[in-house]
Order: structure tokens, then C-alpha cells, then sequence
């Protein structure tokens, strides 16, 4: 068995990434218990960073990308999963420290893995990726918190990328009302589409702000960290809540705690990558209930592996939206 696969290497004479076949004892290097077919997989930012070697993602080498995917088990010594099964993985350090999911097969620990949820297709599981997930994990995130759609506008950053379309779709379908904050402002059609009412230029939270803000936002979803986030805290509502999922400008948060003794506000870390079995369930299970698949049609294209090297590098330079699935045998 050979699996046509994206190689990333780093020798003496430099960095590379190259489409090569790998073999079955190869990837049974690989730490696991479950081998499995790959359908799909998608091309995620910090796929984008490790195929482009722009970010010190990849932590191995020689490493495979692919944060998620979905496909068939063909193998396995785990009584949790059967020959046939349907399994999505997501995130768990593959692309980084173990050989993730850009190649026709893969091998995984079962514990890594859930079951495909009824209602949701393969090639649907790979337009919502890490990316979907992680969205449904925030928005589950402001619901527990208490945050109804009466209560005000949510705030969402990125709102053209993976995270920011998905929870822009589960939001709208829960009836809550929607900012995007956005610097492509030739992509408005794309967000009204998706449910989107107001937008405001993303680069207004870019830069140093006063500790405390005009209350704006009874929620946000923000992708961008640095001084972004703290303006965003300093919008909040009292009693509002920010979810922080992302680092797009930035690791820093040079903000005060004004708005979380003055408003009451709370800052929510999400973790995808690690998140127990439990919690992946819950958010997939939210994802099949809420998520109005017929539009991810809208946010997600497929593409090949060979098309992926050029389209991580227009993903580094920020001229992409929504989703790209990537059809490993293709």
C-alpha cells in the first residue's frame, strides 16, 4: 500500500514540501492504533504556516500537515472503532508533532478519534474542520454563559475565515443578531449571505485603545488576540462574555483589568486541540442540530493535494475566505 501524501522535510540544503508516496511501514512508524483511509482533509491557517514553513508549527521532522480528517477505518486494535467506520479527527498535535491528515491514509490513536455524527456528510465534516468545531465550541461557550439574542450584537473577528463563517451560520440559525468585523470590506455580499447585518472595519481594533469603551458587543468571538481583544474587552457589555480562540494579530493582550472588576465581563479561553472526547461530541452533536449544511456550499471549495502549496501561500497573505477541502485522492 502506497499513501500519495504531502511531505514536509528539512535537511541540510533547506526546507521542502513535496507530493510523495509514502509507505504502509511508514506510516505504522507513527504512533497509534488505527489506520485509516482518508476521504477528505482541509487546509487550515496553521496548515498554511507549516506547508509554507512561515511558523515554527512543525515541531518534527519529516512531518505531514493535516489538522483534520475525515475517512474510513480499515484497521485498528482499539474495540472502540470497527473496520468500515466513519471517524473525524481534529487537531491532537497531528501536523505538528505526529503525521497528520494531507495523505490518502493516516495512523491514528483511536482516543484521538470520534464517530462521523449522523446528519453530517464526509465531505461536510472537511467544510466545518477544526475550523467549524472550534466556532461551535465558542458559541456553545457564550449560550452556557447565558447570552440571549435579546441581550444584543455579537461581535465576530475574522469573520471571512473558517472560525468566523461557521459561527456566523450557527449564531444566525439561533436567532442572534451579528457584527462582523472585518478588514476585506469587498466581501460584504459574501457575509450577508451568511447572515451577517452590520460590519465594522477590523482594523478600528487594531491599535492601543482606553481601558474602558462604549458598551457595544453582548458577545464576541475573536480570532485575533493582541490589542484587537483588548478593545473588544473594553466593549463589552457588563456581564458579557469574549471567547478567544485565536492569535492572527498576535500572543499579546495588553489590556487592563478595568472591564472585568468595572462590567462583571468574562474572557473564555477555548482549546481545540486538546479538548476531552466528551466536549468534541457535544460540539459535533451541536454542529449536526444547528448548523444549516446546505449553506456550506457557500464557504468551502475542494481542492486537490497538488493545488495546496499555492493555496497556503494566498492564505499567509490573507486573500482567502471561508473554507478549502482538500480531496487527498484527487
Amino acid at each position: 500500500m502506497l499513501s500519495r501524501t504531502i511531505l514536509l522535510e528539512k535537511k541540510q540544503t533547506g526546507f521542502s514540501c513535496s507530493i510523495q508516496n509514502i509507505t504502509e511501514e511508514d506510516l505504522l512508524q507513527q504512533t497509534g492504533d488505527t489506520l485509516i483511509q482518508i476521504q477528505y482533509s482541509s487546509l487550515n491557517y496553521k496548515d498554511a504556516l507549516a506547508i509554507t514553513n512561515t511558523g515554527p508549527v512543525v515541531r518534527q521532522w519529516p512531518m505531514v500537515p493535516g489538522i483534520d480528517g475525515v475517512g474510513t477505518v480499515i484497521h485498528s486494535n482499539s474495540q472502540q472503532y470497527q473496520i468500515g467506520d466513519n471517524v473525524i479527527l481534529n487537531g491532537w498535535g497531528c501536523g505538528e508533532t505526529h503525521w497528520g491528515c494531507l495523505s490518502q491514509y493516516t495512523h491514528l490513536k483511536s482516543e484521538w478519534l470520534i464517530p462521523l455524527p449522523t446528519g453530517i456528510s464526509t465531505l461536510q465534516a472537511m467544510a466545518i474542520g477544526t475550523a467549524g468545531y472550534t466556532a461551535a465550541l465558542c458559541v456553545q461557550r457564550i449560550i452556557e454563559h447565558g447570552i440571549t439574542p435579546e441581550q444584543g450584537n455579537i461581535l465576530i473577528t475574522g469573520a471571512t475565515g473558517g472560525v468566523g463563517s461557521v459561527a456566523i451560520m450557527l449564531l444566525t440559525q439561533l436567532g442572534y443578531t451579528i457584527t462582523a468585523a472585518t478588514s476585506k470590506t469587498n466581501n460584504t455580499d459574501y457575509l450577508q449571505q451568511l447572515g451577517v447585518q452590520h460590519f465594522i472595519d477590523s482594523k478600528t481594533l487594531a491599535s492601543a485603545g482606553k481601558p474602558l469603551q462604549k458598551e457595544q458587543w453582548a458577545a464576541a468571538i475573536d480570532v485575533l488576540g493582541s490589542h484587537s481583544l483588548a478593545n473588544i474587552c473594553a466593549q463589552i457589555q457588563y456581564g458579557g462574555i469574549v471567547t478567544a480562540c485565536g492569535l492572527a494579530q498576535g500572543m499579546d493582550f495588553p489590556a487592563t483589568v478595568a472591564p472585568f472588576i468595572l462590567r462583571g465581563i468574562t474572557l473564555a479561553g477555548i482549546d481545540s486541540v486538546m479538548a476531552a472526547y466528551p466536549k468534541r461530541m457535544a460540539a459535533w452533536n451541536f454542529l449536526a442540530k444547528h448548523l444549516n449544511t446546505n449553506q456550506l456550499q457557500h464557504i468551502a471549495q475542494t481542492i486537490s493535494l497538488n493545488e495546496c502549496p499555492e493555496i497556503a501561500q494566498e492564505i499567509i497573505k490573507g486573500k482567502i475566505k471561508g473554507r478549502f477541502i482538500v480531496d487527498v485522492n484527487r
